[in-house]
């Protein structure tokens, strides 16, 4: 979902976008890849810029067995250490390396940024992995670590999972609603991977709006944009037998994250309160 709308955006604003394909290329801007063997086509990154690296299996599409951490894992270092490796060789400027909120775990009301620790839990310590497997390019290139939130647009993504069940009146907190969701439009994802891509900006940034809300007021949110009421809990013990760590970490825990590189530096959030950005989603 992010990947294909920031190759359009990118374009959009005049650059070159090549795309790395798992088969044999069959456009002009394509180039081939295996990451599992270690390998990219001869050439494929000359004259290359920036490299963005969005790889990795989806969190919530699957229960976490140990095999599916497993896939968890490799899918993002994997491909991860390969890029790494092929812009610190290939003198490529900057790498732009996908990483995600979970980085800081479970951080209840308190407010984190980007100079706040790691937490604990299973999507914590795959965060960590993630990012130290861009070490290759540390010192050879600018390195952008990007945590990302919930991104919402119109199709994919969280909202894609949950407007079905508003649709059909089923929508409702998750146990208490008071956990934290850093949530961030899919139009603003875009935008700040496009300005750190061709701005000087490195080291972990984190991607989501400076207005997280707790899950409460999520659901609220998100049923006055559908209009459908949205009287359900799904209570905790009952996603913790359904789903298992995936419902501790990934449903009842939440960070209050804010995004303070990009408010920094100047980035201008098209979407900072979410009705708006719901609002967005629906309209499309």
């Amino acid at each position: 979902m992010i990947g294909t709308s920031l190759v359009a955006a990118l374009r959009g604003g005049g650059h070159e976008v090549l795309r790395l394909v798992r088969r044999r290329p069959s456009a002009p801007d394509e180039r081939g890849w295996d990451p599992p063997a270690g390998r990219i086509d001869g050439g494929a990154l000359d004259g290359v810029d920036a490299v963005v690296n969005l790889c990795g299996a989806g969190v919530g599409d699957k229960r976490w067995s140990d095999a599916r951490k497993q896939v968890l894992l490799d899918s993002r270092t994997v491909p991860t250490e390969v890029l790494a490796a092929a812009v610190a060789e290939g003198g490529v400027p900057a790498l732009v390396n996908a990483s995600a909120i979970g980085y800081y775990g479970d951080t209840g009301d308190e407010v984190v940024d980007e100079n706040s620790p790691s937490g604990t839990g299973f999507l914590a310590g795959l965060c960590r992995q993630w990012e130290a497997a861009t070490a290759a390019a540390e010192g050879r290139a600018r390195v952008v670590r990007l945590r990302t939130g919930l991104v919402i647009g119109p199709s994919g993504g969280l909202f894609g999972k949950i407007r079905p069940l508003f649709e059909f009146f089923l929508g409702g907190r998750l146990g208490d609603g008071r956990q934290y969701m850093p949530w961030i439009s899919l139009d603003d994802a875009v935008a700040a991977i496009r300005f750190v891509v061709e701005h000087d900006v490195s080291g972990p940034v984190n991607v989501t709006s400076p207005s997280p809300v707790t899950n409460a007021e999520f659901t609220r949110t998100v049923g006055h944009a559908l209009h459908r009421p949205t009287p359900w809990v799904a209570p905790a013990f009952a996603l913790k037998a359904v789903l298992g760590d995936m419902a501790e970490e990934g449903l009842l825990a939440g960070q209050r994250a804010v995004p303070r590189v990009l408010e920094q530096r100047g980035f201008r959030f098209l979407h900072p309160a979410l009705g708006a950005a719901v609002a967005a989603a629906v309209e499309r």
